[in-house]
């Protein structure tokens, strides 16, 4: 394991969650407009679960989703960073890069400029092989993330964690592999 990292950009500070994350991470999750392509948006009590959980993973592994800082203007706009999905599919167990971000902070480029740090680190610096991202097709903002950090459409699947018949269940898999590039 290794100490907690704090990853920066030219404009973010990705680092681990403080108990004070709480409750902008609460107010994030309730937001309807953040959570359009998720089941609904999550109570106090799961967001708490939620955050535990992160915690927990940064706690164990050293690396995990990153809470994220713009400095000067919030403290806390949300995560990007690394999970590992507690589903099996075709393509588990694998680690995931995922992002969300408040509903002022999106639109902005923050996204995209945190997952490409989120990227380097996880190939240069943790050596994986591979980062999976998906979501349900008409999520077109995550998707287009994904697609400018390189990764490739690897078809579609039905999220097991989501009800067969709901609306939301028929996700894409995208993949990025670590090139070169990235040592």
């Amino acid at each position: 394991m290794m100490t907690d990292p704090i990853l920066r950009t030219e404009r973010l500070v990705l680092r681990p969650w403080r108990q004070e994350d709480l409750a902008p991470f609460a107010a994030l999750n309730g937001d309807a407009r953040v959570m359009v392509y998720f089941q609904a948006p999550l109570t106090e009590a799961q967001t708490s679960d939620v955050m535990a959980r992160v915690m927990s993973d940064f706690e164990r592994d050293g690396w995990g989703l990153f809470a994220v800082e713009v400095p000067g203007l919030w403290p806390f706009a949300g995560f990007v960073g690394l999970a590992r999905p507690h589903f099996e599919a075709r393509f588990t167990p694998c680690v995931e890069i995922g992002w969300r971000l408040t509903y002022e902070a999106q639109g902005r480029g923050f996204a995209t400029e945190a997952a490409r740090r989120v990227v380097r680190f996880a190939f240069e610096q943790l050596r994986l092989p591979e980062l999976v991202s998906f979501t349900v097709p008409r999520n077109l903002p995550s998707r287009r993330v994904m697609e400018k950090l390189g990764m490739q459409l690897d078809g579609e699947f039905d999220h097991p964690a989501i009800p067969e018949g709901h609306p939301l269940r028929r996700h894409v898999l995208y993949r990025l592999r670590r090139s070169s590039t990235h040592g």
